[in-house]
């Protein structure tokens, strides 16, 4: 959800043609041996003149590097629209390399788009193949196959307000780390007075029920059986979860009295210095300083809280590249070296390239995306360090937690909308009854997962 509201940022596919075939090669590693063209979506639009003149300046250096290789950029913004992406799939007319959510991976599959670019994932075309997370990978697999290449991914935790925790005599570099946590600091915050809040969370426009994932994901839980066909959320882990929240609302009264909120208004609040904490991943932080006019400085973040200490799961996310089913072999190989070259390499393309990044204006230090392990994900840390536009440290309880990211439920966006009706009523009413609202939800949701049977 997090991706199709706050990823104001980012953008979407629009229906683009499948640029021509030119090379019939059957090698899986390596440059094909003749000429190739292949076509890419989600080119940084000319409203972004800097991140436009780096992503030209990226794609002559590739070329130049492959010069059998000719790539044609598509520019959309934002990358993916769900209409304009569904159209694209109905009329088979996406790029060669396209651009999906984590997300649309079952989408792309129904719709027979999707080529099984698996024999053609190799360290040749992919140097970094092994340092990338397992559980990125398993977002990219159907059946044991490889479907896509990441591009950036995500894990939710706890953002704080770093001002509002020195007022209230706590210390902003330890967050809280569990929910009896999160009460604690919440309440000394709240006691600040003047419209401050201690703590906030979503319960409209399909928020609240991407949150109540991320929490039943802290507490151990999921969203439904294991075989995506039943709700399973209705437990004591479920129970938990609102229970805090009811608890957080109108028995310490630290979430001020307005609700129903989505995405956008909690932001505003934290950017304005009246929310002392609340649950999103780091991007989060790039749209209160580059939206909202905050500060780096005055943000920090800690792990999702659980029932014990840090959270033993929390929501996790992120986008990819696809290849189109219509692809040469040829064409794939290029274009996972193309992917390899714009994002997966540290210290060049558009998402590694710090010192670039620092020298045009842009944002370094967040903790996102967490593609990489091992050797490779310390020396990122190191070059990201050495360029850093913020306080790094700022977000170390967030890394050092490590908290394992897991996917979002299947029909998530029809799942989310029944749990806000649960969020909102646990958030507005005084006398809800957690359990009573676990029973329906979990009523609505079975019958989802039925009509998506």
């Amino acid at each position: 959800m997090r991706r199709s509201a706050a990823l104001l940022i980012v953008g979407a596919l629009t229906v683009t043609t499948a640029a021509c075939s030119s090379s019939t090669s059957n090698k899986a590693g390596g440059d094909s041996g003749g000429k190739v063209t292949i076509s890419i979506d989600c080119e940084p639009p000319t409203s972004r003149p800097t991140q436009r003149q780096q992503w030209a300046d990226d794609i002559t250096a590739f070329e130049k590097l492959h010069p059998n290789i000719t790539v044609k950029s598509i520019d959309t913004f934002p990358c993916e629209t769900p209409e304009l992406f569904t159209a694209a799939l109905r009329g088979q007319t996406e790029a060669n390399v396209f651009y999906t959510y984590f997300t649309d991976r079952q989408q792309v599959l129904d719709a027979g788009q999707a080529a099984d670019i698996t024999p053609y994932v190799t360290a040749e075309n992919l140097p970094v193949k092994d340092d990338i997370l397992p559980s990125v990978w398993d977002a990219m697999k159907s059946d044991g196959k490889i479907y896509g290449i990441p591009r950036t991914n995500y894990s939710m935790g706890m953002i704080i307000n770093r001002k509002l925790f020195q007022q209230a005599g706590l210390s902003p570099d330890q967050p809280p780390q569990t929910w009896s946590d999160v009460e604690a600091d919440a309440k000394k915050i709240a006691a600040l007075g003047h419209g401050i809040a201690g703590y906030g969370d979503y319960s409209a426009g399909n928020n609240g029920g991407w949150h109540f994932t991320a929490e039943m994901y802290a507490q151990g839980g999921r969203m439904v059986s294991t075989d995506g066909k039943k709700a399973a959320f209705n437990n004591a882990q479920g129970l938990s979860v609102l229970q805090n929240l009811h608890k957080l609302r109108f028995t310490d009264n630290v979430m001020g009295s307005t609700q129903l909120y989505k995405w956008g208004d909690l932001q505003k609040q934290m950017a304005a210095g009246k929310l002392g904490m609340y649950i999103a991943a780091p991007d989060d932080i790039t749209y209160l300083v580059q939206s909202l006019g905050a500060h780096y400085e005055d943000f920090g973040m800690g792990p999702i809280p659980g029932a014990a200490g840090p959270g033993v799961g929390t929501l996790a996310g992120g986008d990819d590249y696809m290849f189109n089913i219509k692809d040469t072999p040829a064409q794939i190989t290029a274009g996972i070296q193309l992917l390899s070259y714009l994002w997966l390499t540290e210290g060049q393309g558009q998402q590694y390239n710090y010192a670039r990044s620092k020298a045009s204006g842009q944002a370094v230090g967040l903790p996102e995306p967490e593609l990489f392990r091992g050797v490779t994900a310390a020396k990122d840390a190191q070059l990201k360090a050495a360029s850093a536009t913020m306080p790094v440290q700022d977000f170390a309880p967030f890394v050092n937690a490590n908290v394992p990211g897991v996917t979002e439920p299947p029909n998530a966006q029809a799942i989310y909308k029944v749990l806000d009706t649960t969020m909102a009523s646990v958030l507005t009413d005084p006398n809800a009854d957690p359990h009573k609202l676990l029973n329906t939800a979990e009523s609505q949701v079975n019958q989802v997962l039925a009509n998506a049977q």
